[in-house]
């Protein structure tokens, strides 16, 4: 099955009554769990991006925790599949002050864990890829704004 363009989808939707709508909806979320959670998104924590960008740093803390420490192969994945998760996160806010906070508060995180990573080259990759993310995200920000980020930013930096 070919999935139609996005405006023959918005013209159909368009059609569509509030209660067909809901329906729709509720079916999407039974479908896939990143819809359910969009969703969850959407109605529940869009109106309120702080105590959201909260709730990812402390499950961000939680899993940083949870990291097997033993091996840097362990240590990478774990880096990896959190980054993957934020990534998901940045995706449903799609504000760029949200993908700013949040990879700054990743890199801090990596930056100060134990073992560090400036012994593992494919770690500071990761690292130094997710602060040219940041400065990106940040360029784009109100000048007041890209102030305040650019000391952060500065902390993040690891000298060679």
């Amino acid at each position: 099955m070919k999935a139609v363009p996005l405006k023959k989808l918005k013209d159909e939707l368009s059609h569509k009554s509030a209660n067909e709508l809901m329906v729709l909806c509720l079916h999407l979320s039974k479908f896939k769990k990143e819809n359910k959670e969009l969703l969850t998104y959407l109605m529940f924590e869009s109106h309120d991006e702080a105590s959201y960008i909260e709730s990812v740093k402390s499950q961000m803390d939680l899993l940083f925790d949870e990291i097997n420490t033993k091996n840097f192969f362990y240590i990478r994945k774990s880096a990896r599949k959190i980054l993957t998760l934020i990534k998901k996160y940045i995706r449903y806010s799609k504000k760029k002050e949200t993908e700013a906070e949040l990879l700054i508060y990743y890199c801090r995180k990596l930056k100060n864990f134990s073992p560090s990573i400036k012994k593992s080259s494919r770690l500071l990759n990761v690292y130094q890829t997710q602060l040219r993310m940041i400065k990106k995200a940040v360029g784009t920000l109100h000048e007041d704004l890209q102030y305040d980020y650019q000391h952060e930013i500065e902390n993040l930096e690891i000298p060679s």
